[in-house]
């Protein structure tokens, strides 16, 4: 896979962040219930789209049906980002839960493009990683031999609604695309152990909260925190600078951080829903 050029605007496959409650009211001797759907990566993708690239947005409910099953659906993407959604989203499709068919495993598909020259950010959340309770699961999936940590065994959320500040190890690496070394407070992350041949950018109180590495011919980032609320306050959603850390985290691992802003026209992409 070849790296993005300037004339070309990067292509992004975004996976999660949407949710449906189920709520019970319980009002006395009735209850009723209502159901709601929500999507928290808005001003992620707003900014994506900001930054000129071609974003293809795939809700938590649509993974099943839309996530690519093959490398050369893969193939149209530079960069894919998974976050907070669970490994069984993509291992467990319609076609093998409901009537026990065999099915491509989307995980592995993905961990094959990766080394094959794309790009992969996974960013943290309740479900990503190995997640609440320890159902994100993805220690035990494919993805595990691409990503650029090593995964606990159990619960890993570190919760700080005290906030947590960052400390920025490498404030020149490119993933970082010059952003300043502070960053506003988190409130959250996920636990993580960086590999040997992975980089620490920066840490939580002494944990891995950005980490890159090579995978072959890919490149792959771990972001241990939230894009979104809730562990990514309003504080950090609203940073001057949260559009151009997200966007160099994401050309850096499509190996096109040598691009900046005003390398290819800036230009508010149609967000791909269907």
């Amino acid at each position: 896979m070849s790296a993005p050029t300037d004339t070309k605007p990067l292509r992004v496959l975004v996976a999660g962040e949407s949710w449906i409650k189920h709520t019970v009211h319980m009002k006395g001797f009735d209850q009723f219930h209502t159901t709601e759907y929500e999507e928290g990566a808005g001003v992620f993708l707003d900014a994506l789209a900001e930054s000129g690239f071609e974003v293809t947005y795939i809700r938590a409910h649509e993974i099943s049906a839309r996530f690519p099953r093959t490398a050369a659906e893969l193939e149209a993407f530079d960069v894919v980002v998974l976050s907070d959604i669970g490994s069984n989203s993509f291992l467990l499709s319609d076609e093998t839960f409901l009537r026990s068919e065999r099915t491509p495993n989307k995980l592995g598909v993905l961990a094959e493009y990766v080394r094959g020259g794309g790009g992969l950010v996974m960013v943290g959340g309740y479900m990503s990683f190995t997640g609440i309770d320890g159902r994100a699961r993805y220690g035990m999936s494919p993805l595990a031999s691409v990503l650029p940590v090593t995964m606990l065994d159990h619960d890993d959320r570190i919760e700080r609604p005290e906030g947590v500040e960052a400390c920025v190890d490498a404030p020149e690496h490119p993933v970082l695309g010059g952003t300043p070394p502070r960053w506003p407070a988190l409130l959250g992350y996920n636990r993580l152990v960086a590999k040997p041949d992975a980089t620490v950018v920066a840490r939580a109180e002494g944990d891995p909260l950005l980490v890159v590495g090579p995978v072959a011919a890919g490149r792959a980032v771990a972001f241990a925190s939230d894009l979104a609320p809730h562990w990514a306050p309003p504080e950090f959603v609203r940073w001057p600078h949260y559009r151009q850390l997200w966007a160099s985290i994401l050309r850096w691992a499509a190996a096109g951080s040598d691009a900046v802003d005003g390398g290819r026209p800036a230009r508010r992409t149609e967000r791909v829903t269907a």
